[in-house]
C-alpha cells in the first residue's frame, strides 16, 4: 500500500520540508524562470508567410474595345473640364507588390491634370493613376457619354 498512487498520505514526510537552495548555482530570477516555459518561434517568419499566402488578391480585367473607347472619351471630357474641378470617381486596378494579382481601388476627387506622355491621371491630392489600369470613371460630367453608349 505504500506505493499506491491513490494514497493521499504518500508525500506527508516531505511536504513540510524547507525548499532546497543550491550552494553551487545562483538563484534564478522569476523572469528567467518564466522564460524557460515561454513559447518560441521555431520557424522565424513562418507566421508572416502563412498570412501572406492567405491574403486574397483580385485578378486584373482586360477591357474590350468598346470599354476602352468609352474610357478614352471620358478622359477627353476630363481634360476639357479640368478648370471646373468637378468631382469624379475613378476605379482602377493596382497590382500587388508581393504576389500575383492586386486590388481594385476606388478614388473620388477632382483631377489636377492628365499627362498624356506618361499616361497618368494626377488627382488634386497628388495621387497618380496609370491610365492603363483604369477600369471605370463615373461622375455627373459623363451623363451624355453614359446615355450615348447605353
Amino acid at each position: 500500500m505504500k506505493d499506491d498512487p491513490k494514497d493521499k498520505h504518500r508525500y506527508d514526510q516531505i511536504i513540510n520540508l524547507q525548499h532546497h537552495v543550491s550552494s553551487n548555482r545562483a538563484h534564478m530570477s522569476v523572469h528567467d524562470r518564466a522564460a524557460q516555459f515561454s513559447p518560441f518561434a521555431a520557424l522565424n517568419g513562418y507566421d508572416g508567410a502563412i498570412k501572406e499566402t492567405a491574403r486574397l488578391t483580385d485578378q486584373a480585367v482586360e477591357l474590350d474595345e468598346n470599354a476602352k473607347t468609352i474610357l478614352d472619351e471620358k478622359l477627353r471630357i476630363v481634360q476639357e473640364q479640368l478648370s471646373r474641378m468637378q468631382e469624379i470617381e475613378i476605379v482602377f486596378f493596382r497590382p500587388d507588390e508581393m504576389k500575383a494579382g492586386g486590388a481594385f481601388i476606388s478614388i473620388r476627387g477632382a483631377v489636377k491634370k492628365v499627362e498624356g506622355y506618361e499616361r497618368t491621371v494626377v488627382m488634386q491630392d497628388g495621387t497618380r493613376i496609370q491610365i492603363d489600369e483604369i477600369v471605370d470613371i463615373t461622375g455627373e460630367m459623363f451623363q451624355s457619354v453614359d446615355d450615348f453608349f447605353a
